[in-house]
């Protein structure tokens, strides 16, 4: 019987494979869009630069330290991300209903918990409660028919057929509750802000539909 041989490791110089590494892990499917997360990850290659330089340095096979790093960046990188929220922002379309309740509160009572809670520097809770009001707004003055479940994005889209003029103030409005309150991003003055426009649209816009 005959045995095919098995190919010797290749050597890898220290230099060549701290190379190859850096070109690796630059590719943009291990870098997030957030600044915070950029500034993690770029020290985090750092670390792994300089820890590729030592071991393929003593290793007799670059290749296999070289993806046993990879491979350990890519479980840290999904570490960081899964704790930043990035990973945890698809659910299901049930899951990120806007009302938690089968009995809401009135768009006013909405509001003023809102401004409550910026007042008080809580833009998460206070993005979740105006775009609520927004909601609850639409609902009162018919724009939007009563839904149990529906979504911020079918906010945009059931509100835009019969008032098409509010697409453009509830389509970011959206996005902000949708990540805020599902995804887990922080909520801001500036993110506020872009809810508390959509609401103050839905309290002018007209049915033209």
């Amino acid at each position: 019987m005959i045995l095919f041989p098995l190919e010797p490791p290749v050597d890898v110089g220290r230099d060549q494979a701290a190379q190859e590494a850096a070109k690796e892990l630059s590719k943009s499917a291990y870098r997030d869009s957030s600044s915070l997360l950029a500034k993690a990850i770029g020290k985090v290659l750092d670390w792994i630069r300089d820890l590729l330089g030592s071991v393929s340095g003593s290793s007799p096979n670059g290749h296999a330290g070289l993806a046993m790093l990879i491979g350990l960046l890519l479980l840290i990188v999904v570490v960081v991300l899964w704790r930043a929220g990035v990973l945890r922002t698809s659910r299901k379309g049930k899951s990120q209903a806007v009302f938690d309740t089968a009995r809401p509160q009135s768009a006013a009572e909405y509001r003023a918990l809102a401004e409550r809670e910026a007042a008080s520097g809580e833009f998460a809770l206070a993005v979740r409660s105006r775009f609520r009001a927004c909601v609850a707004e639409l609902t009162e003055r018919t724009v939007l028919d009563e839904r149990p479940g529906r979504t911020a994005y079918e906010v945009v889209a059931d509100a835009s057929r019969t008032a098409p003029v509010l697409r453009d103030t509830l389509q970011p409005a959206a996005l902000v509750f949708t990540e805020v309150v599902y995804g887990n991003r922080p909520g801001t003055p500036e993110r506020y802000a872009a809810v508390v426009a959509a609401d103050d649209a839905a309290r002018t816009a007209r049915v033209t539909v």
